[in-house]
């Protein structure tokens, strides 16, 4: 086996024991890069209010 492979199948054994926190990384990374990247002044707006909601509520 090599190298590259040992690392897939050892990426691939974290993400099946982890799968929850897998999982919260992946929609953090697309949430920053919908900020980042392609967000319009409206979704942001409409970012920072679900944000304070979010904030004030304790959801």
């Amino acid at each position: 086996m090599t190298e590259k492979n040992a690392q897939t199948e050892a990426n691939k054994r974290w993400q099946d024991k982890n799968k929850e926190h897998a999982k919260y990384l992946q929609y953090s990374t697309y949430a920053r890069s919908f900020i980042r990247k392609l967000a319009t002044e409206d979704d942001l707006e409409e970012l920072e209010k679900l944000i304070a909601d979010r904030r004030d509520k304790k959801i």
